[in-house]
């Protein structure tokens, strides 16, 4: 049986869709492995799309969480807004809660490409951003160590002190 890699992606104007398109090549050059195209939905209305002089989307499938777990492994696109994923990817990932709640993604290896329409258009942060959203599909059996819950109480009395303080001094 192939090894199964989905490449998921929301493209805009075309440029995460070619990043895929090449992602979807080399992923494929490799034995045994079966790899796939998807997009996730649109979620701007046609109106909208069409003052912002958006091109008709490519026949590429949409995708749905619940064909997710067919995969064996991911690489998910998207474009840069303000140095976060994509609103119309960031929709489809919250999307995927019912399978962090049964850990269906836990232990299936994950990676991320975006493109950006500047240098310093958030390059930077939009790997830091995203991660959140794949490592929060993980197992989900750790517990908070003694340290971080000794880290936890000082944390809320640091806090609790210095707002008395503001508030003493107001």
């Amino acid at each position: 049986m192939a090894t199964k890699v989905y490449i998921i992606y929301y493209s805009m104007y075309g440029h995460v869709e070619k990043l895929a398109e090449k992602i979807k090549e080399g992923a494929a050059s490799v034995e045994g492995v079966e790899a796939k195209l998807w997009q996730v939905p649109e979620t701007l209305p046609e109106e909208v799309l069409t003052k912002m002089s958006a091109p008709t989307k490519s026949d590429v499938p949409y995708i749905t969480p619940s064909e997710l777990p067919d995969a064996d492994g991911f690489v998910f696109g998207f474009p840069t807004r303000f140095g976060m994923m994509s609103a119309q990817f960031k929709a489809f990932m919250d999307a995927t809660g019912s399978l962090w709640r049964t850990q269906q993604l836990a232990g299936k290896p994950a990676g991320i490409f975006y493109s950006t329409g500047s240098q310093g258009g958030g390059q930077e942060t939009t790997p830091l951003t995203a991660i959140t959203q794949l490592v929060h599909h993980g197992d989900g059996s750790r517990q908070p160590s003694e340290l971080e819950l000794e880290q936890a109480f000082h944390q809320g009395k640091y806090i609790a002190a210095i707002t008395k303080k503001l508030k003493g001094a107001a």
